[in-house]
């Protein structure tokens, strides 16, 4: 047999005792929902994370675009030394390079997206055998400045 309980002076009234769980409960009224306060918190919160997920993700792409250059460059100036020592002679362009596969192709600049590195030209020898000059260097060809404080073009 269930028994009513009385609140309020009437039965079942606006609230009920739930005697299972000790709480009081709302059984009518209007629903219970989020205050539009609450709402702007949480929107805020979300926000504010967002923005710093932002940032974080643009360093993490700077870092990945200098990580790439430095390879990038490490392999180019290494195809440059092993065709002046092979050939005795240093390449002309970079386009020499991908022509004696030394390179499959030249890559593009992962700063400016573009194929326009600066070939450093020098008359220095790498053996006594080596008959003429070239490029003995290749720079970035952008100007803009890396984490290290240092523009790209002096790497």
């Amino acid at each position: 047999m269930k028994s009513l309980h009385f609140v309020n002076g009437t039965p079942g009234g606006e609230r009920r005792r739930n005697l299972s769980r000790g709480v009081a409960t709302r059984e009518s009224g209007r629903d219970s929902g989020f205050t539009l306060i609450e709402l702007m918190i949480v929107i805020s919160i979300i926000l504010i994370l967002i923005g710093m997920a932002a940032g974080m993700y643009q360093r993490s792409v700077q870092h990945a675009r200098e990580a790439t250059l430095k390879q990038d460059l490490v392999v180019m100036r290494t195809a440059i030394d092993n065709f002046t020592m092979d050939k005795q002679q240093a390449p002309q362009s970079l386009d020499d390079l991908v022509d004696s596969h030394y390179l499959r192709e030249v890559p593009l600049d992962p700063i400016s997206r573009q194929k326009d590195w600066v070939p450093h030209f020098s008359d220095t020898v790498l053996s006594p055998d080596q008959s003429g000059s070239g490029i003995d260097d290749v720079f970035s060809g952008s100007d803009q400045v890396g984490s290290d404080g240092k523009p790209y073009n002096s790497w």
